[in-house]
């Protein structure tokens, strides 16, 4: 997502400097999902080629930043359904977005316990953020159930669960994580 108008409503940024804010944003969720989340802001804006008074003048604290890795991972999320709806079958929308999904869990577990910390679950940002995810997976479930491609005695804060818990396994495997969704896909599928 990451455009160039930060979350708070202020003004467009320049350029150069919405592409410095998008590449920080990019860089910190990669930075937080392959160190945790006790990764450095001088390690991130090492990483993403910049000074840390750049880092500092788009995300004056770490919160501040954790908020817009969180904000932008959900939007990814959103734009992914987005996009398989219209261009796949109701299964394989579902299996593509819940794909996504595990790239935003696996982000997610590492920053999500200092935000909740921070904001509280009942913020605006926890709460939007849950109407989304949970939007989003009703949606794919219910047309993948309708159309008899998955089993109807499921719901989707259950596949939620399944597949975000198979992100929770400790030192994160993209491709065990990518055998694992196979296999709960195998399992939703109806006989």
């Amino acid at each position: 997502m990451t455009d160039a108008t930060p979350a708070d409503g202020a003004p467009k940024l320049r350029a150069d400097a919405a592409r410095n804010r998008a590449k920080l944003v990019t860089t910190a969720r990669d930075v937080f999902t392959a160190e945790g989340g006790e990764a450095s802001l001088e390690q991130i804006a090492k990483a993403a080629g910049v000074g840390i008074g750049t880092l500092y003048r788009h995300f004056p604290t770490r919160l501040d930043l954790l908020e817009a890795v969180y904000r932008d991972e959900v939007d990814l999320l959103r734009e992914a359904a987005e996009k398989v709806i219209p261009n796949h079958s109701p299964v394989e929308a579902l299996e593509l977005w819940l794909a996504a999904f595990v790239d935003y869990a696996a982000t997610k577990r590492h920053i999500f316990a200092e935000l909740v910390e921070a904001v509280g679950r009942e913020s605006e940002l926890m709460t939007h953020s849950r109407g989304v995810i949970y939007g989003n997976a009703e949606v794919l479930v219910t047309r993948a159930q309708e159309a008899g491609e998955i089993r109807s005695d499921v719901t989707s804060p259950d596949v939620l669960r399944l597949v975000g818990g198979c992100t929770m396994m400790p030192n994160f495997d993209r491709e065990q994580t990518e055998r694992i969704l196979k296999i709960v896909m195998d399992g939703l599928r109806a006989t």
